[in-house]
């Protein structure tokens, strides 16, 4: 398991009720994304804190045919940054803004389990500028993990990595899972979410072994079942790959 340098700084997205899910994803991928990534690449040639990866994730409708979360937007950067005194998006700054509703940065602390690399190819536009672009051809299920109130936040991480993770891991092999990442927040008691676990399969027959297969190892000792989210995609948009 490897630990990621600097911080997985996450910004979950959520559309205003007067916006349809094609108005966001493609004010999002066609107005927002181009302008993050301009910025990233003007404070990298300052030589400023940049981003040097930049993934979005687009969530499914759950079996109910909501959208908890349209989507997260995740930036790599060398550094955590302490959150924005308003929310993003208070005053809008572009389209997307005016469509979402305000939203806030997660800072988390990567670890990748399993890489699999090899099975996320970016392949930059040839007839548009080469990013943002679009990749598909997976089954992701992505956990929103809460944890219940007044643990001991340290306790819950160390048994998520030298317990739970291992567990994940196997059962994910056996599921021919390739990819497996877990992100911790670095400060769990101020976030809804104490972390996220992204979980990518060949198509959904691998999802659906990995859970008939999955054994209880004690994570609901800390993981909070009723808040915890598990949310499926198919598509990421990428936009510093």
């Amino acid at each position: 398991m490897q630990a990621t340098r600097g911080a997985k700084m996450m910004y979950l997205i959520k559309r205003k009720a007067t916006t349809s899910r094609e108005e966001l994803v493609a004010h999002w991928f066609a107005n927002h994304m181009p302008i993050v990534i301009q910025r990233q690449l003007l404070a990298a040639s300052a030589d400023k804190p940049h981003a040097h990866k930049y993934i979005a994730t687009l969530f499914d409708a759950n079996a109910s045919g909501e959208h908890p979360w349209d989507g997260v937007a995740q930036l790599w950067f060398d550094a955590p940054f302490p959150k924005p005194r308003a929310p993003i998006g208070t005053q809008p700054t572009d389209t997307f803004q005016q469509k979402a509703e305000p939203y806030t940065s997660w800072a988390t602390r990567e670890y990748i389990v399993l890489d699999g690399a090899e099975h996320l190819s970016v392949e930059p536009l040839t007839l548009n500028a080469p990013f943002p672009t679009t990749r598909s051809g997976f089954f992701k299920v992505t956990f929103l993990v809460a944890a219940k109130p007044n643990i001991d936040c340290d306790a819950f991480f160390a048994h998520w990595l030298d317990v739970h993770v291992p567990n994940v891991k196997a059962t994910m092999e056996r599921a021919a899972g390739f990819r497996y990442v877990v992100s911790h927040s670095l400060a769990p008691s101020e976030e809804n979410y104490a972390g996220m676990a992204e979980l990518y399969f060949h198509d959904q027959q691998g999802w659906d072994t990995y859970r008939k297969t999955i054994r209880p190892d004690g994570m609901d000792q800390w993981a909070d079942g009723e808040r915890t989210l598990a949310l499926h995609a198919h598509t990421e948009l990428v936009g510093i790959p």
